[in-house]
């Protein structure tokens, strides 16, 4: 598609060599399987395109919308597929790109890269902080990104994975090749770009949660299983250098400080497709996925470790292993550690078994015992490295098998622990029926739980946990709801006893109002043998039940948030359950999106914010651990934006060696597709919580309190107003909620199969019944995204002109009081640096454009202009506040976006156009009973924006 005539990078760009090559391949594809003329079609909107970015005349985009409105169906359906294609094949020429500057920065160490390890360890050394410290830092420390299945991603699999096989292709031509290498090459990559062309871009059915484990477990394979062992393997490097020689390096096995988990398949907020199957099926596929893997690695270890007793010795620990061998071959008496190696395959196809109940060894083998646990395993590997290292063996250990034994301590056999999620409103709902099934009485009356005020609810809840008799009979037939809920806490046990406590170790609680949400799920818990009934006076079983994590999602619930934690951690019967089962942590999970949507951008982060600093407090004066749970999605408005610097931008005492952060939607796919972009995405996490947590803590807070009395007051005064202007739009303005479903592609992302939940809680069309996750996305198809900037305009203009109580008189003081919040406060300076990014992908045009698909002229004019105008106060006073236009400082995604426009342009125009069409058929159905066209031409075109936005989701 593109050629050197559009060209505005320099020739010699990797980059740009690198999508011209993919761009003329796609273009030679098109013309070949969908004819010239096609071909013509879409270059000439391109060339369009290109020209109206450059020039950005009226006539050249009325040219663009006029060409676009006379396509056929057909060329319509065409068009969205090339520049959707071209937009991912972008991706992953940057993606590439991204791999190189980070391999660039490796090679010189004097240029660290913050966010890198190498960064992290240069920044604490020179804090003082040593390899012990660090090392022993390491044993409390839990990092975790979870994966969700939330509706953002809309690419298939199957198309996912021909990106990663072009990727690979393009990772080969180093140039270093060969004229028939890269013919060779060339022709191979001509055959996948054909072979993506002419595979289906869009699912015809729905996702099934089935589905949705699947997929994520995809990336284990491509990504999560080399990245995760070699981010540990490069800081054992740096933690224990070989010295003068390699040989006097035996690398100890790091404690499971990054490890990974999921909601796929225990997520059932919202849901109704999660139950106990789901869950029992998505442990299954996980424990298959890495017991896979050790049987791979270890069949690989009795390939290489051949190492004979006739030039060495052997341990007499690791002969006993050999001779428990029943491999027979002569060819092996002297090759102790393959006969090993085969008995620890043999028993390891006997796990897998046991637990998916599917024979996966790929190697003739024999009967034998099964693991008990993944440490039994861990020992017979660590055997036969301790072997090693003890007869000059212990380099050959850092070739696979000290890997593989790190990973075992990562990924057990279960691979990743499985949240469990609900809504407390459920909980309640069971326990009224059990209550009242039960005959339970309360102050001599039959107990009806849910019309209890909140102070009876607590003491006939934690009566309950005090009995000893059980609340669910037998005999009793409950609602569905009910036994769904029943049943997927007892598979819960059942799965914790199968494969480990670590397999489930969290029970979410969404919509978390009061304690009595808390105490609901402890109750649950022991009913469905989960936690063994309470001693007095003694401390919970290690790893008893389920932590119990509530989740504060409005701007009320995280104002509340404190508080009800604070009464939690009194009760005394909790906080032996904290101090036992749970080693003295208490989770607390902070909602992005809803906090977002209830009440914008800047009131959100502010709310959560000023949550976590209180949040500190109540949990150092009770003398337990926090760890904090952010859901964060990948737009900006729902938490997305730069990991590395939103937890450096935490609040000090927050993070502490305990965090754990949602990945979901299309994040899983830009930020793990590929195993070294995967890496370095999980290099700056930990980095950032290396960095953030073993920050002198008192200095930390010094300067937090400094910053937080100089500037706390201006930033809950600009949260009040940005709260006010947001919320006077969203829900004050008569016709918001039509000028939203008319103005954005809603309702078609509604009817996009790229999620098993529905896009509403509810059937009617309310912004507040609507889910964050599509509230945002339908913004971003639109362009205007005002989930990630609406009302802070009007924040920044309201103080710099009026002020507030205690502010200086005079506009240019308030004024510099903003530029220095903006250079001396990492939580503001991480606002404005993620408002501009979204400030950048905005386009009024674009977004003017979709508003003449709303009907009501005088409501259109009314909501549109107020946006627009809120737009252009907010990129103005982000200019005199941070001093610089959007992303003067940041060259590359400036002209990454700059690249991008040209093409995610087309398929806006296009999208608007197919609305169009599509509704108007709607009122006026067809006689003749054929399915609308563009319907799924419109569906291609969310799938392009989205992939050229990357993180709209």
């Amino acid at each position: 598609m593109p050629d050197a005539k559009h060209d505005n990078k320099p020739k010699g760009s990797a980059l740009r060599q690198d999508i011209r090559k993919l761009g003329k391949t796609l273009g030679d594809v098109i013309r070949e399987s969908d004819g010239v003329a096609i071909y013509n079609v879409v270059e000439k909107l391109r060339r369009s395109a290109v020209t109206f970015r450059r020039e950005g005349s009226a006539a050249d985009s009325r040219a663009l919308t006029q060409a676009i409105g006379k396509l056929s169906p057909k060329e319509a359906s065409s068009v969205a597929r090339a520049f959707s294609y071209f937009l991912q094949l972008s991706n992953i020429a940057e993606d590439r790109d991204q791999n190189r500057r980070h391999r660039l920065a490796v090679l010189a160490p004097e240029t660290a890269v913050r966010g890198s390890l190498q960064h992290a360890l240069q920044t604490l050394q020179a804090r003082g902080v040593g390899r012990q410290r660090l090392e022993k830092f390491l044993h409390q420390t839990c990092i975790v990104p979870v994966l969700t299945a939330h509706p953002t991603e809309v690419q298939r699999k199957s198309t996912l994975d021909l990106h990663r096989e072009i990727a690979r292709l393009l990772a080969t031509d180093d140039g270093n090749l060969s004229t028939i290498e890269r013919q060779v090459t060339e022709q191979q990559l001509l055959g996948l770009v054909a072979t993506l062309w002419q595979t289906r871009m869009l699912r015809w059915q729905k996702l099934t949660v089935i589905d949705e484990i699947d997929n994520a477990l995809s990336y284990y394979n491509s990504s999560f299983l080399s990245a995760i062992p070699e981010l540990y393997h490069e800081l054992n490097l740096r933690l224990n250098p070989p010295g003068k020689s390699a040989f006097n390096a035996r690398f100890p096995t790091l404690p499971p400080f990054l490890k990974m988990g999921s909601w796929i398949g225990g997520d059932r907020d919202g849901n109704p497709n999660v139950n106990a199957e789901t869950l029992e099926q998505a442990l299954l596929r996980q424990s298959a996925i890495i017991l896979r893997h050790y049987l791979q690695e270890v069949h690989s270890l009795g390939k290489e470790l051949s190492i004979s007793t006739s030039l060495g010795s052997a341990d007499p620990a690791l002969m006993a292993l050999a001779n428990a061998s029943q491999d027979t071959s002569e060819h092996r008496l002297d090759e102790p550690y393959r006969r090993a190696l085969i008995h620890i395959y043999a028993r390891l196809a006997a796990t897998s078994v046991a637990l998916t109940g599917r024979q996966q060894a790929q190697r003739p083998t024999y009967l034998a015992e099964a693991y008990e646990n993944p440490q039994a395993l861990q020992a017979d590997l660590t055997l036969i490295a301790d072997s090693l290292d003890k007869h000059h063996g212990h380099v050959i250990a850092t070739l696979r098998l000290s890997g593989l034994i790190q990973a075992i301590s990562v990924f057990g056999f279960h691979l990743a622990t499985l949240d469990l999620r609900q809504s407390s409103d459920v909980h309640e709902r069971v326990l009224t029926e059990l209550f009242t099934a039960a005959g339970v009485q309360w102050n001599g009356q039959p107990v009806n739980y849910s019309q209890l005020d909140e102070t009876d609810k607590r003491a006939l809840l934690r009566a309950e946990l005090a009995q000893t008799r059980p609340l669910v009979s037998p005999w009793v037939t409950y609602t569905e709801e009910t036994e769904k809920e029943l049943a997927i806490l007892r598979m819960a046990a059942v799965c914790r006893k199968k494969y480990g406590a670590g397999a489930i170790q969290q029970a979410i609680i969404s919509h978390t109002e009061s304690l009595s949400d808390l105490l609901e799920v402890l109750v649950l818990q022991q009913e469905t043998g989960l936690i063994t009934p309470p001693v007095p006076n003694q401390p919970a079983p290690k790893h008893d039940g389920l932590m119990v994590t509530p989740l504060f999602e409005t701007i009320p619930d995280l104002q509340m948030a404190p508080e009800i934690m604070a009464q939690w951690l009194d009760l005394p019967e909790v906080r032996a359950r904290v101090d036992g089962a749970h080693e003295g942590i208490q989770e607390v999970m902070l909602g992005y999106s809803d906090s977002n949507k209830d009440g914008g951008y800047l009131t959100s982060n502010w709310s959560l914010y000023c949550a976590e600093r209180q949040l500190v407090q109540v949990f150092k004066k009770r003398k337990v651990r926090l760890r904090l749970f952010h859901g964060r999605g990948g737009s900006v408005g729902r938490g997305g934006g730069s990991s590395y610097e939103a937890i450096l931008a935490q609040p000090p005492g927050t993070v502490n060696g305990q965090i754990r952060l949602t990945e979901q939607g299309e994040v899983i796919q830009v930020k793990y597709k590929d195993a070294n972009v995967g890496r370095w995405h999980l290099e700056n996490f930990v980095a950032a919580t290396l960095e953030s947590s073993l920050t002198p803590a008192t200095s930390a807070a010094q300067v937090e309190d400094q910053n937080m009395a100089r500037f706390g007051h201006v930033l809950q005064f600009m949260s009040d107003v940005a709260e006010h202007t947001y919320r006077s739009l969203v829900y004050q303005t008569p016709g918001f909620d039509t000028y939203f479903f008319a103005s954005t592609p809603i309702l078609e992302i509604a009817g996009l199969n790229i999620g098993s939940r529905p896009a509403s809680r509810k059937t009617t069309q309310a912004i507040q019944d609507l889910r964050a996750i599509p509230w945002g996305f339908s913004w971003a198809q639109c362009r205007l995204m005002i989930t990630g900037w609406f009302g802070f305009g009007s924040a920044l203009s309201t103080y710099i002109d009026q002020g507030c109580e205690g502010s200086p008189k005079n506009a240019s003081a308030r004024l510099a009081i903003l530029q220095d919040m903006a250079r001396d406060w990492p939580f503001f300076k991480t606002l404005l640096s993620n408002m501009e990014q979204v400030l950048a992908k905005t386009d009024l045009d674009i977004a003017r454009h979709y508003a003449t698909l709303v009907p009501d002229t005088q409501l259109r004019d009314t909501v549109f202009e107020r946006i627009a105008a809120e737009f252009k106060l907010t990129c103005e006073r982000f200019t005199q506040v941070c001093g610089h236009e959007l992303l003067a400082n940041d060259e590359i995604l400036r002209d990454a976006l700059s690249e991008r426009f040209a093409y995610i342009d087309p398929l806006n125009h296009l999208q608007v156009e197919l609305l169009r069409r599509h509704r108007q058929r709607r009122r006026r159905p067809a006689k003749d009973g054929k399915e609308d066209s563009s319907q799924r031409a419109i569906h291609m075109t969310i799938n392009g924006i989205a992939a050229g936005l990357r993180n709209s989701g």
